[in-house]
């Protein structure tokens, strides 16, 4: 049973906070005068067990749960805080950088109120657990995602960028996005972020080992997702070596629940550094020939290296029924199903120059059905699941 503690003097929100938890979990409920508080005065109001989750009522004023969220992120940061307001952009970047979960608006439906809590409760128990050493860090983590092709040009930053966004709606707060292309890399540019950092300043101190100090490296985007930016410069990708990556990445799946990760064109060290610990593979693939082939061929460089991944999702990108290929024709070539079937579009080229994802403002596109379709399949429950939930793709 995980424990909660929640700040408010909302009756109306007490009532639908608890009548949305039920009897399974603890809840126990503060004045929000409360907020006045340090974390640890607030903590020595519990009455019961260890608390999993502060929740933070929509009476409390921005200042007071911002200053109240960063304590428990410098103090506890092993307890998840939640905070119920209705969310905006300017919010989303404040209760970001403070510390905060999960925002939730305080009128949300039950069922999602109640999971948004339970996602809060499971992630601040898996970090007492691996703290304490009960627990192994490898069933902790979060799923690696590494978005990957073998040639440049094919949409590989558009995917992942608007992969993260969408599984950001999914899991708030919950996904991070590194740009491991360290040269030419363009997910600040995707993501239309200016980063105070990038993962330069990360590999050369204490953050990639640090939570606490990482989690400050990081450039929050308004949909709720955090990103690790590429070098600003293409000859600082020549200060950063594979194992700092795997530690980096590793530190990463154990903070997030989706960590993506937008490689490089080829097989580079980096690269293989990044499949070595990805869960999930997600493939990106033009329509033609010459990007059918490198797939096909880098494919088989991993099959034989035996580090394919146990998820592997295949997107063709770019489609167009009268370029005289066929969906047939790239799955007998690359020796896998295709996916996701993402056609041409005219609006795609604004979004990616507009710094705004498809998905982010969720544009009437056929792409962006296309990408709808792949979030949902790398979400679609059990790994067996999705590793059997192949429909053949079609080209519209």
């Amino acid at each position: 049973m995980s424990r909660f503690l929640a700040l408010t003097a909302s009756a109306e929100f007490e009532l639908h906070l608890s009548t949305s938890m039920g009897s399974s979990h603890a809840l126990q409920v503060v004045t929000a005068t409360a907020a006045m508080e340090t974390p640890f005065e607030l903590l020595a109001r519990n009455l019961g067990g260890i608390v999993d989750v502060v929740i933070l009522g929509p009476d409390l004023t921005e200042q007071q749960a911002f200053s109240l969220a960063a304590g428990f992120d410098r103090q506890y940061p092993e307890i998840s805080v939640v905070l119920a307001a209705h969310p905006s952009a300017e919010m989303m970047l404040a209760a970001m950088r403070s510390g905060i979960r999960d925002v939730i608006a305080p009128d949300t439906e039950a069922e999602q109120l109640r999971a948004s809590v339970e996602r809060a409760a499971l992630t601040a128990a898996s970090r007492r657990l691996v703290a304490e050493g009960k627990a192994d860090p490898q069933s902790s983590r979060g799923r690696v995602i590494s978005v990957m092709s073998p040639k440049g040009g094919v949409g590989k930053t558009t995917v992942a960028t608007n992969v993260a966004v969408g599984l950001a709606k999914i899991a708030p707060m919950g996904v991070v996005i590194v740009d491991l292309d360290l040269q030419f890399g363009d997910v600040a540019s995707g993501l239309g972020l200016e980063p105070s950092y990038t993962i330069t300043d990360v590999v050369s101190g204490d953050a990639a080992n640090d939570a606490m100090v990482l989690k400050a490296y990081l450039s929050p985007h308004p949909t709720g997702l955090y990103a690790m930016c590429a070098p600003l410069l293409p000859a600082d990708a020549d200060q950063i070596k594979p194992a700092q990556l795997s530690t980096l990445i590793s530190q990463l799946s154990l903070e997030f629940p989706f960590v993506v990760l937008d490689t490089s064109p080829g097989l580079g060290e980096e690269v293989l550094a990044a499949l070595e610990l990805a869960t999930d593979g997600i493939w990106v693939c033009g329509m033609d020939i010459p990007s059918i082939r490198g797939l096909s061929h880098g494919l088989e460089v991993l099959r034989q290296l035996d580090l394919m991944p146990p998820q592997n999702i295949i997107v063709l990108n770019f489609a167009n029924k009268h370029n005289g290929l066929s969906i047939k024709d790239v799955e007998a070539t690359v020796g896998l199903p295709v996916d996701i079937v993402l056609p041409q579009s005219r609006t795609l080229p604004f979004s990616t120059n507009a710094g705004v994802p498809l998905l982010q403002d969720n544009r009437k596109d056929p792409t962006t059905k296309g990408l709808n379709n792949l979030v949902a399949k790398l979400t679609s429950g059990s790994a067996t699941a999705r590793k059997n939930n192949h429909r053949r793709a079609e080209i519209s």
